[in-house]
């Protein structure tokens, strides 16, 4: 299919990036997408029969390539408690016109890991790392996991082979903030990249408040305060990320500011979540059930014709209209259930 057959939403933007989930559960209780008040013990997570099979994420995934997407990102939940994922990997990593195959990963079974992602054919690597104090790390993850299995796992992922890994935290006034800088100087001279997200409201059960969020200008001239920066390209259009480098070579840091500074206007990411529901917005609504289509046995064209009316008829910008949404009271699917 020739790219200008590609679709286009009803605010001229492509589908450039999917992001896939391939399991509901997490090992991790963090506040901001799965606190450990509501998720608890007795919190049932979507059974096997009712994931989608490899095959079925395979199939997906060549129809979304075919309508354009290029990036393909594995989320979850946490995805490495997906058993035999570098599997998946190397069949995503096959399909033609896919250029790079990506995945997020809280890290805890990242270690024993790396070595065969690395060889199924992920290119890329993002953890998330919210502190560098066990303390406070244990009583984020809310499961009291070790702050030192994490950075292990990152070191045997770059033994691994994988570069530039994205460390990604998410920042919250008087719980992490004072770290930011810290963070810059454990990962500076690594080749990693840390990123600073803005505290979302995502799902429904957060407890989110503005006064948590800190903005990433605040944090940007925090850093610039000890580690000068200048700011790079976006490496491609709808990157989410704005990038700096740090003047004195040692290493690049980026900042995600979905609340001070929405970037919906280039966004370009469909969400697939772990039961085969399509999303267009992180902060969607509803989805659809893709899964229904595929089991139902539709052709991959009449597939392929659900998703180019769905996206061409999406107009999704809920992070310019946060504050007008949340006094309307508007529901949201949950972040563990789509990614992030």
């Amino acid at each position: 299919m020739s790219e200008s057959a590609h679709p286009r939403d009803l605010l001229g933007r492509p589908l450039h990036d999917l992001r896939i989930s391939v399991i509901d559960a997490c090992n991790f209780r963090c506040p901001y997408c799965m606190p450990a008040d509501v998720f608890g013990s007795a919190y049932r997570f979507l059974p096997p029969e009712e994931l989608l099979s490899f095959a079925e994420i395979e199939r997906l995934a060549r129809l979304f390539v075919g309508l354009g997407a290029v990036k393909l990102k594995l989320t979850g939940g946490e995805p490495l408690l997906r058993p035999w994922l570098p599997e998946l990997v190397r069949a995503l990593s096959a399909i033609e016109g896919v250029e790079e195959v990506a995945l997020i990963t809280n890290g805890s079974r990242l270690g024993p890991l790396a070595r065969a992602l690395r060889a199924s054919g992920l290119d890329r690597l993002t953890v998330s790392l919210d502190s560098l104090d066990p303390e406070t790390f244990a009583a984020l993850n809310g499961r009291a996991q070790r702050l030192e299995t994490v950075l292990s796992g990152i070191e045997e992922a770059r033994a691994a082979g994988f570069e530039a890994i994205k460390l990604n935290m998410v920042v919250m006034r008087g719980v992490n903030d004072r770290e930011t800088v810290d963070m810059v100087r454990r990962f500076r001279g690594t080749g990693h990249v840390v990123r600073f997200i803005e505290l979302m409201d995502v799902g429904n059960r957060n407890g989110w408040r503005l006064d948590q969020v800190v903005p990433s200008r605040e944090i940007r001239d925090r850093i610039a305060a000890e580690f000068p920066l200048a700011a790079l390209p976006a490496r491609y259009p709808g990157e989410v990320a704005r990038r700096y480098r740090l003047v004195d070579g040692s290493g690049e840091v980026g900042f995600i500011s979905s609340v001070s500074e929405p970037f919906c206007g280039s966004c370009s990411r469909a969400r697939l979540s772990a039961d085969g529901k399509l999303y267009t917005c992180l902060f969607a609504r509803s989805g659809f059930d893709l899964r229904a289509l595929l089991r139902s046995g539709a052709r991959d064209e009449e597939i392929e014709s659900a998703l180019r009316r769905l996206w061409s008829r999406r107009a999704d910008r809920y992070s310019e209209e946060r504050f007008e949404r949340r006094q309307a009271g508007e529901e949201k699917v949950e972040m563990y259930y789509i990614g992030g």
